[in-house]
């Protein structure tokens, strides 16, 4: 199977999409090319991992580390864990690290039948509707959260100087195998969302880091003294067929509201679900407010398209630290 396709990279000046370990340290505007030799292949997660063995090098053998996406998205992309084999002869094309070290982000890998393979992302088309809002869900580029919320927002100076003072390559709390907060969760390009539905809750899933948040339906009203989470507590109820999202009681955490953005203990973030008139796609619309970081509460609406044909992978994150 011919998988020629560019490398997506959906990084934003301020506010990446979802990544394990941020793609800060490489440099895309340098790329390696080289014929070599795999020495192994690691099919796991926080990224499927090539080591190439470049023997064309003067000074010697030279090993390069080649990062490429996680399982569920390599996965989509065609990968299997049987792909490569020790001894197997590739053409990579990379990005190299900014460190000088040999390791670089892949663009492309030819095998020795001509085949190429790479990351793919993208938008889909649309191939079913759904009855309800139950079901694996796949958010859509044009509606991106993170851009939204990166363009409107208008930081306290507390906002700004944490955001100064912000190392994307040791401050990220993925590294720790913690996700980000609602609603940066929602609507990823490369993460499958997946809702349940039961009488008395609602799970709210995603991919990434396994985000798993609970919903409940029974008419409770938030705790006064409940323990402090990054995801939160929520609450909901039914508004038609919309189903209204209510969530409080934040911990504290150094990129809550973007990457390198805080959140406090103040933030408060309603989702709005909702079906799309053809019943194709899901329309979120979201309020968050979070006065000691937000000038003012940001107000966004994002999409995502239903893909019963697709599965959620689980991410068992390993911590980096």
């Amino acid at each position: 199977m011919n998988k020629f396709t560019p490398l997506f990279i959906f990084f934003l000046i301020l506010t990446p999409v979802m990544a394990h370990h941020s793609d800060a340290g490489y440099d895309f505007n340098s790329l390696i090319a080289f014929e070599g030799v795999v020495s192994s292949y690691v099919f796991r997660n926080p990224h499927v991992m090539i080591y190439v063995e470049d023997n064309a090098n003067s000074d010697g053998p030279v090993e390069w580390e080649i990062e490429t996406g996680s399982v569920p998205i390599m996965s989509r992309s065609g990968w299997i864990s049987s792909l490569l084999n020790p001894g197997d002869i590739v053409t990579i094309r990379a990005h190299p690290e900014r460190s000088g070290r040999n390791r670089a982000i892949l663009s492309t890998l030819e095998t020795k039948d001509g085949n190429l393979w790479s990351q793919i992302e993208g938008d889909l088309e649309a191939t079913a509707t759904a009855i309800n809002l139950e079901g694996v869900w796949k958010g859509l580029s044009h509606t991106n959260i993170r851009r939204q919320f990166s363009d409107a927002a208008k930081l306290t100076p507390a906002a700004i100087k944490a955001l100064e003072q912000y190392n994307d390559l040791t401050d990220d709390p993925n590294l720790l195998c913690i996700p980000h907060p609602t609603p940066f969760t929602i609507g990823s390009v490369n993460y499958l969302s997946g809702i349940e539905i039961y009488d008395d809750h609602v799970i709210l899933r995603n991919e990434f880091l396994d985000v798993n948040r609970i919903v409940y339906m029974d008419g409770r009203e938030h705790p006064k003294d409940e323990q402090r989470t990054f995801q939160g507590h929520s609450i909901g109820w039914y508004e038609g067929d919309s189903l209204v999202v209510d969530t409080r009681l934040f911990e504290k955490l150094n990129s809550g509201n973007g990457i390198g953005v805080p959140s406090g203990h103040n933030k408060h973030v309603v989702e709005r679900y909702s079906l799309s008139d053809d019943r194709t796609r899901l329309i979120v619309d979201l309020f968050l407010e979070d006065p000691e970081f937000l000038e003012e509460p940001i107000t966004a609406t994002l999409e995502m398209l239903f893909t019963p044909h697709l599965k959620l992978y689980k991410y068992n994150c390993i911590t980096e630290h």
